[in-house]
């Protein structure tokens, strides 16, 4: 049976990267434009991250994502999905804005997968979640999360080489694909380790939140890496070794 701190643990961090994600719409919105543009765009932002949070929501509670009999499967879909629209909002106009955040702000946002590693760990050990899926098992990801949380703290206090932050974010997209391929490996479709292992949980509510957290670990990876990418090319074309853009 899951204890209070999986229970709440799962939705109040979705709801907080939520909320953080809004957040960042609205200031990278109004560095670019105006206040009236950028609170519109706030809200499309609140709007649109709502309704993903019900449809998934509406998913588990009906049952519709526990349903492998389909072909293909829902939480085939849902794991498609989750990637995919974080990798599409990072490659938009809308992830090249946000990617202009403060470097601050996006490396330390990636400090949740400290807690929630946490909570997950707490969700094997109730028996909730399969333990291949927390620090006890294959998933490295609190790494991720304990360093965010350093390096966030080292920017604050001023600047840090670049080939630090560029090796952070590469060891946080390797962790976060292991996880995500041992979570697509352990589902009833696959099995890979064993009739014990069942990556399931996921399909349930509020568990099937568990998409926002992946959305936001990949799009934080996605957006820093266009970060430092452009900052590269700026400072090439500054060199004279490429032609600056017109």
């Amino acid at each position: 049976m899951a204890s209070e701190l999986v229970r709440w643990g799962i939705p109040s961090i979705a709801l907080l990267l939520a909320a953080l994600f809004v957040a960042g719409v609205y200031a990278a919105e109004q560095h670019a434009f105006d206040s009236v543009r950028a609170r519109r765009h706030a809200l499309y932002a609140a709007l649109s991250i709502a309704g993903f949070l019900t449809f998934v929501a509406a998913l588990a509670l009906t049952g519709l994502l526990a349903r492998f009999d389909l072909r293909p499967p829902p939480l085939m879909l849902w794991m498609v999905s989750t990637l995919g629209s974080a990798v599409a909002v990072g490659l938009s106009p809308l992830g090249k804005r946000l990617s202009q955040l403060p470097l601050v702000a996006l490396v330390g946002f990636q400090a949740f997968r400290l807690p929630l590693e946490l909570v997950m760990h707490r969700a094997a050990v109730d028996g909730v979640m399969p333990s291949i899926m927390s620090y006890g098992g294959y998933n490295f990801d609190i790494v991720s999360g304990a360093t965010a949380l350093v390096l966030g703290l080292a920017l604050a206090r001023g600047s840090v080489p670049r080939v630090v932050i560029v090796a952070w974010n590469v060891l946080g997209s390797v962790l976060l694909a292991i996880i995500v391929t041992v979570a697509f490996l352990a589902t009833p479709l696959i099995r890979a380790f064993g009739d014990t292992q069942i990556n399931a949980w996921i399909t349930q509510f509020p568990y099937s939140w568990m998409a926002v957290m992946v959305s936001a670990a990949l799009l934080g990876h996605v957006l820093l890496a266009r970060r430092l990418w452009a900052e590269s090319h700026r400072n090439e074309a500054a060199r004279g070794l490429v032609s600056a853009p017109r």
